[in-house]
């Protein structure tokens, strides 16, 4: 099997192939595969956040897994899912929004946190810097429609067990969910992810296999330091029949802020503190998403107070 054809256009971040999606099923339509290459996205979330090394692996694996859950909740292209973990550990709470359109965006309380490699396997301490009291909730933000939100307690703090507990107790979808980032060299090197799905149908023979293959094929991390994204989506379906789809999917990391909205995230101001941002020559906004910083001039606040009432729309 060839590796499904990437965008042309997709271009290249921080010296990164641009992150791509792959969708695929096996067993005859009883699994359900999407594999996500987030690589660039995950090295774009460290620099602008200044991520330590274990919060960019916790981070990493959050935005990997909101992509998928994306895909596999949403309905319609425009759909988000926005994935909450919180936990006691070091860290604090991680959020991440992903849409089916392939693009996501996060961020952590606390990026500078960090912890020691486990000195059992010399991994990078997810678990430890996100804690296991605590909870992942994960809410679905479809068109027309009112937000959802599900969630259950952490089990691990690995994130990608988490996600798979989730999954199985919240929206009764069995599935196989592997998340994994490696750095080196002070950079993302490899980050990604795969969530297998049992779709109705699936024999007790089909989910053997799976369960097997998935365990033979050990960290996910090593997977996607040695092969393709296909070799991982091949290595999970051995035996079973993958079917890619032959044009993968971009994905990026995107913000949905803007100057405009930064402008009037400052009409929540009262207007005695907006007259005392002018004089102090203006203000700074900086979006928690993403870490822009937008410098809001005194002019700009002053026609504010001649565009109306505060605004609907956030970002």
């Amino acid at each position: 099997m060839t590796l499904p054809s990437t965008p042309s256009d997709a271009g290249h971040t921080h010296g990164h192939p641009a992150s791509f999606i792959l969708r695929g099923t096996a067993a005859e339509g009883t699994l359900r595969l999407v594999a996500v290459d987030s690589t660039a996205i995950v090295e774009e979330a460290r620099l602008r956040h200044h991520l330590s090394k274990t919060a960019t692996a916790a981070l990493g694996r959050s935005l990997s897994a909101a992509l998928l859950l994306a895909i596999v909740l949403g309905k319609k292209t425009d759909s988000r899912v926005t994935l909450r973990i919180q936990g006691d550990g070091p860290i604090g709470w991680i959020v991440a929004e992903g849409s089916a359109d392939g693009q996501v965006r996060g961020y952590v309380r606390d990026g500078s946190a960090d912890l020691p490699v486990r000195d059992t396997d010399g991994k990078l301490d997810v678990s430890g810097i996100v804690g296991t009291d605590g909870e992942i909730a994960v809410t679905r933000l479809l068109e027309n429609a009112e937000p959802y939100t599900g969630s259950v307690p952490l089990v691990s703090g690995e994130i990608a067990e988490d996600v798979a507990n989730y999954l199985a107790a919240s929206e009764q979808i069995p599935s196989a969910v592997l998340l994994g980032v490696y750095e080196e060299g002070g950079r993302v090197a490899r980050s990604g992810g795969l969530l297998v799905q049992a779709m109705p149908g699936a024999s007790d023979e089909t989910l053997g296999q799976l369960e097997a293959n998935v365990r033979a094929m050990g960290p996910i991390t090593d997977n996607l330091r040695q092969r393709s994204l296909l070799e991982v989506m091949e290595r999970a379906a051995d035996g079973l029949d993958l079917q890619v789809v032959t044009q993968a999917q971009p994905a990026r990391f995107k913000c949905r802020c803007s100057r405009q909205k930064a402008k009037n995230s400052l009409l929540y101001f009262g207007m005695q503190e907006r007259q005392d941002m002018m004089k102090e020559g203006g203000q700074e906004v900086v979006c928690h998403w993403c870490n822009e910083h937008y410098q809001i001039t005194p002019d700009e606040i002053a026609a504010l107070d001649a565009e109306g009432d505060a605004p609907h729309a956030q970002a």
